[in-house]
């Protein structure tokens, strides 16, 4: 229950980082540029050395998207399944 709890509160903190913030509408994308069955990770924070807190294996619904992150890259805010967290936008497609 706290995990939870953290992951939804940091899904706030983080909403005015991504172009439209909490009341942007959801996209849905699929994975791309990805080999077959190949899972495509869900991270706590826009980095790829972050915590690993989910893995979208076809699609998810994209909240926004931004490069203001450390390492300068495209990162969206995504939700598969119960996850949510931060997935590498070019590894992602709009279905």
């Amino acid at each position: 229950m706290r995990a939870r709890l953290a992951l939804l509160a940091g899904f706030c903190l983080a909403a005015p980082l991504v172009p439209g913030g909490a009341g942007a509408e959801p996209e849905a994308y699929r994975i791309s540029g990805l080999p077959p069955g190949e899972p495509l990770s869900i991270r706590a924070e826009p980095d790829a050395a972050s915590e690993q807190v989910g893995e979208i294996r076809t699609r998810a619904l994209v909240f926004g998207c931004t490069n203001d992150t450390p390492s300068r890259t495209t990162w969206c805010r995504v939700k598969a399944g119960r996850a949510v967290g931060w997935a590498r936008r070019r590894y992602l497609a709009p279905d």
